[in-house]
């Protein structure tokens, strides 16, 4: 996230330690945040933008458009490379979807299991992924996907010898999962 969070935080007259309570979320790690030491998962973006009253996208972008359609380039992405998580259509506000192109890490996530409200689509687009969806296990492979309740405890990791990039895409909706 960009120095865009500490802004807005300031902005709505709000210290660390409240919006850890708003958001559950402990105040060191909102720091490591907002210093840009720690990537939050797409769930911690989302419940810090809902305590914010803002789109998750203007976390991630120092721009906003007002415009019918939003191009994102792969050109553009390759840059970004090094990070983990990366909004697209990030300039675009009051959107009811979120959606973000993942590079999960292999191995063990320190961070805590994602949970939010709403629901989550997952597409792997290059290399395997273990998704770890409540007490279930699943391999994802190129071209798989996933389509989930997003308040059931779940995350994902890189397995094999391939770097994964994979399109997850949050439903913004506050009242949960309709089937």
């Amino acid at each position: 996230m960009t120095a865009l969070l500490r802004a807005v935080r300031r902005q709505r007259g709000l210290t660390l330690e409240s919006l850890a309570e708003q958001t559950g979320l402990t105040k060191s790690y909102l720091s490591k945040i907002e210093r840009r030491q720690s990537t939050p998962s797409i769930a911690v973006a989302l419940k810090v933008a809902r305590a914010l009253d803002v789109d998750v996208a203007q976390l991630f972008s120092e721009e906003t458009a007002d415009e019918k359609i939003v191009i994102d380039r792969a050109g553009d992405r390759r840059k970004a490379a090094a990070q983990r998580y990366v909004a697209l259509a990030s300039t675009t506000l009051g959107k009811s979807m979120s959606p973000f192109v993942v590079r999960p890490a292999d191995g063990a996530v320190d961070e805590p299991r994602p949970v939010h409200t709403g629901q989550e689509f997952v597409f792997v687009h290059a290399g395997t992924v273990e998704l770890n969806y409540g007490d279930q296990t699943v391999r994802l492979g190129p071209g798989d996907s996933a389509y989930f309740d997003a308040s059931i405890s779940h995350h994902f990791r890189s397995i094999g010898k391939a770097a994964a990039e994979v399109v997850v895409v949050a439903d913004n909706d506050p009242n949960g999962y309709r089937r």
